[in-house]
């Protein structure tokens, strides 16, 4: 099969949606898919307001189109709700071709995060780019149910996995945690007001602190918590060598649809103290980690957890299997039909 994603996101941002799109593509391509992969780099892009690191597209419907058509997918995948994918999605209804979608992200939380509004002023944006989907892909049931109550109900699952080959139990642990004082308490992610971060800076607990990720909050994190270490964006075995070394993972997020880095961090091992929020409640279990509004209570009780029972649990996360489900996701397209590119 011949399959097109287009993105918004895309390397070298460092996100779990950029992890997500990237795992999938090689387990489809390593089932014998054709995948072809359509995001900025391939045309003049402007930074994000308020997030300079992240760069949008400036794409027309017809430069993204002729891209499409020259690949000839069967079927053709818009993974984001930016520009780039809005071009995709106006050029596949003019051309009557069927799409779909996926709700990585809560951006209508985001949004309102970063501008004071209400997220109900920027659902109806969300409602309208979902609505003319074949499928809308989500990763977990309770963000099925929420997404359904905002009137997208045309919703199929799509897991998420885990490198085993990476994220495994043995091995050493970060060399930046050695002398550091117990336990250490670790937080993964992009570093910027929307993962409600500074709540887990904010606790009033023995050990250390470390965040690994970068952002636009970074600085002034940096300059108002000076005890806690920054590491700034680690991958590969480095990152598992810091999940590995810590003692929890601490995830206060209250607007991820999943959460990547709490399966990564199971699978090496080390239990999660999260908030009881979408996301956590659909990937924890009371064996593997703690939910309570109360943070502090949440990391007391996620370091009485069991190591290897959450080194088992991580297991059970594939990225096969949610490369399955995205194929069974998939609308497919009549290339009889499919305009030749100009």
């Amino acid at each position: 099969m011949r399959v097109a994603i287009v993105t918004d996101a895309w390397e070298p941002q460092v996100n779990g949606v950029v992890r997500t799109l990237g795992a999938t593509c090689a387990e489809l391509r390593a089932l014998g898919h054709s995948v072809e992969v359509i995001e900025p780099s391939a045309f003049p892009t402007v930074p994000c307001p308020t997030y300079a690191e992240i760069r949008l597209a400036l794409a027309t419907p017809g430069a993204v189109g002729r891209r499409l058509s020259a690949f000839e997918p069967d079927a053709i995948h818009l993974a984001t709700e930016g520009p780039l994918c809005l071009a995709a999605r106006v050029w596949c209804l003019r051309e009557g071709l069927p799409f779909t979608t996926a709700f990585h992200t809560s951006f209508p939380d985001y949004v309102a995060q970063r501008t004071g509004l209400s997220p109900e002023w920027f659902w109806p944006y969300f409602r309208w780019f979902h609505g003319a989907a074949s499928a809308v892909l989500v990763s977990t049931p309770t963000i099925r149910a929420e997404l359904a109550k905002a009137g997208i109900s045309h919703t199929r699952h799509w897991g998420r996995g885990v490198d085993h080959s990476l994220f495994r139990p043995h091995g050493p642990a970060h060399p930046a945690f050695e002398g550091l004082p117990r336990p250490i308490l670790l937080n993964v992610g992009r570093v910027a007001v929307e993962k409600n971060i500074e709540a887990f800076l904010k606790l009033d607990s023995a050990g250390t602190k470390v965040i690994v990720g970068d952002g636009p909050a970074r600085p002034a994190l940096e300059r108002a918590y000076p005890e806690a270490r920054f590491l700034g964006v680690l991958a590969g075995e480095a990152l598992a060598a810091a999940y590995r070394g810590a003692d929890a993972l601490v995830f206060p997020s209250r607007t991820d649809t999943f959460g990547l880095v709490m399966i990564e961090a199971l699978s090496c091992g080390t239990p999660v103290a999260a908030m009881p929020v979408p996301g956590p409640l659909d990937v924890l279990n009371d064996e593997v980690g703690c939910m309570d509004e109360d943070l502090s209570r949440a990391v007391a009780g996620a370091l009485g957890r069991d190591r290897a029972l959450c080194a088992a649990y991580g297991a059970g996360f594939g990225w096969r299997s949610s490369a399955f489900q995205f194929l069974a996701a998939l609308r497919f397209v009549d290339r009889v039909g499919m305009p030749v590119a100009a």
